[in-house]
């Protein structure tokens, strides 16, 4: 090999690398092009729930929902927010500050009298949990011996018509009751014996705390007594959500019915998933929180319907008795009020 050769040989192999150097970059700028743009996670379309009060175990089927990814597969990324006051959801949600909350069927037919623009879209809670209270070892039996005694509410005028309508169908006397605005001192008042009963208060939470003190009532179920049997709680909407959201709200609740489904099946893994997001401020009661959801299960569950359906027959029975008991306007139609995706 000449001088000359050996001169040329390096040089060629400098401009052979630099080539496939070339070439590899290319092959690697190409392949970064044909890459998504943006990751899965920035598909997800974004929704916001409130919930009707800090986390517990009714609200065991949206974490679940959230934590085991159904949200997700839906293709939902859900924000859950907590009220600062329990009447916050209603009001921030029919003013399009959240999406979706969490309320109960009387008060969005009363909300509608009052020209609120919201819907119920799923029923999750189908039976009451607010039940009329009086102490276990007392001589109130029935709402008829509560003629003549005070009963504590707290602030809402539907419990005033619901005690009204039981000791009335009890054969009592409605107009011979005290009733006192105890605020959200429920448990204190009858615990101190400052009231004869209380109104307001949830079989799974209230009447499981005062046993848990040594103080145990009886619950007493407004639907024996004239109360007509209505859905505790419901997801709600506002109506111009649902006009521009419909697909996104139906996907949310194919979710927490999987989130539901969950929690039948796993109780006590939906409750670990529960206290995982429990509120510091509201820390829970390991205890009260797995008998509630005892207390919860049938309650929620819909048998042969589909998860979250709403007859409009309850609708229709709720809406007459608040008409009757002056508590909304006669203008309002209960079909108006529900809808089922």
């Amino acid at each position: 090999m000449t001088l000359h050769m050996k001169k040329i040989i390096p040089t060629l192999l400098v401009l052979v690398l630099l080539t496939l150097s070339g070439c590899s970059n290319i092959s690697n700028s190409n392949q970064a092009t044909e890459q998504p743009a943006t990751s899965p996670e920035s598909t997800l379309k974004k929704i916001s729930i409130m919930l009707d009060w800090y986390p517990n175990a009714v609200h065991s089927l949206i974490y679940v929902a959230q934590e085991n990814g159904y949200f997700a597969e839906q293709g939902l990324e859900v924000d859950i927010q907590m009220p600062a006051e329990t009447n916050d959801s209603l009001k921030l949600v029919a003013a399009e500050k959240v999406d979706l909350a969490l309320s109960y069927q009387p008060q969005i037919l009363m909300a509608r009298g009052e020209g609120i623009p919201v819907t119920s879209i799923a029923a999750i809670v189908r039976h009451p949990l607010n039940h009329l209270m009086v102490p276990a070892h007392g001589t109130i039996q029935s709402p008829k011996d509560l003629t003549g005694l005070t009963v504590g509410y707290s602030s809402i005028p539907l419990y005033e018509a619901m005690v009204h309508t039981m000791i009335k169908h009890d054969g009592g006397d409605p107009d011979n009751v005290k009733m006192v605005d105890v605020g959200y001192d429920l448990i204190p008042a009858i615990a101190t014996s400052n009231v004869d009963a209380i109104m307001g208060g949830f079989i799974n939470h209230e009447q499981l705390i005062l046993t848990k003190q040594d103080h145990p009532v009886i619950a007493l179920d407004p639907t024996d007594y004239g109360v007509p049997d209505y859905y505790e709680l419901v997801l709600v909407t506002s109506d111009q959500n649902l006009r521009d959201k419909k697909e996104l709200l139906a996907k949310f609740i194919t979710a927490i019915a999987d989130g539901q489904q969950f929690v039948q099946q796993h109780p006590e893994e939906a409750l670990t998933i529960l206290f995982e997001h429990e509120d510091q401020t509201s820390p829970l009661d390991k205890d009260i929180e797995t008998k509630s959801l005892q207390i919860l299960l049938p309650l929620m569950d819909a048998e042969e319907q589909t998860f979250g359906y709403q007859a409009p027959e309850s609708w229709e029975t709720v809406n007459q008795w608040l008409i009757k008991n002056k508590l909304l306007p006669d203008t309002v139609k209960a079909k108006d009020a529900f809808i089922n995706l």
